[in-house]
C-alpha cells in the first residue's frame, strides 16, 4: 500500500470564484501542493493554522484581501497573501501591494510565473520569521 506524504506546501484559496480557483490551481500545480478553499477570512485563518498554511490567494475585492491583511497583522502570522483578479488592473495591483499583500496576480495564469511567485512569496515569509 502506498503511503501518502504530507503536502510540500499548502495554499489557502479565500473567496475566488470556482472557475478562477480552478485556473489558478491547474497553473499552480505541483506535486505536494494541497489548495484549500475558505470563504471568508476567519476560515481562512483556521485553516492557515491548522494546516500551517504557506500562502493565502485572495480575490481583488479590497474589503475581502483588507479584512485579511488585518486579520494577518493582528494574529502575528508570517503568512504571505497573494490577492488575485480576473483581469489585471494597474490600480488594484497598486492598491493591494499598498496594503500590504505580497503579489497579486491575474489571470490567464502562467505555471512559471505561479512557480516564481510562490517562491518569491515563501522566501519573503522565511526572511520575515529571521
Amino acid at each position: 500500500m502506498l503511503r501518502q506524504s504530507a503536502p510540500r506546501a499548502n495554499f489557502i484559496l479565500q473567496a475566488l470564484e470556482e472557475s478562477l480557483a480552478a485556473q489558478l490551481c491547474q497553473a499552480a500545480f505541483e506535486p505536494g501542493h494541497a489548495f484549500h478553499p475558505a470563504r471568508s477570512t476567519a476560515e481562512s485563518l483556521l485553516l492557515a493554522e491548522r494546516l500551517h498554511a504557506d500562502v493565502v490567494f485572495c480575490n481583488s475585492e479590497p474589503r475581502q484581501y483588507q479584512a485579511l491583511l488585518n486579520a494577518v497583522k493582528v494574529k502575528g502570522l508570517h503568512l504571505p497573501v497573494v490577492v488575485v483578479s480576473r483581469l489585471p488592473e494597474v490600480s488594484e495591483w497598486l492598491d493591494a501591494l499598498d496594503a500590504g499583500a505580497a503579489d497579486y496576480c491575474a489571470a490567464p495564469f502562467e505555471h512559471q510565473h505561479m512557480s516564481w511567485l510562490i517562491e518569491s512569496a515563501l522566501l519573503a515569509s522565511q526572511h520575515a520569521i529571521v
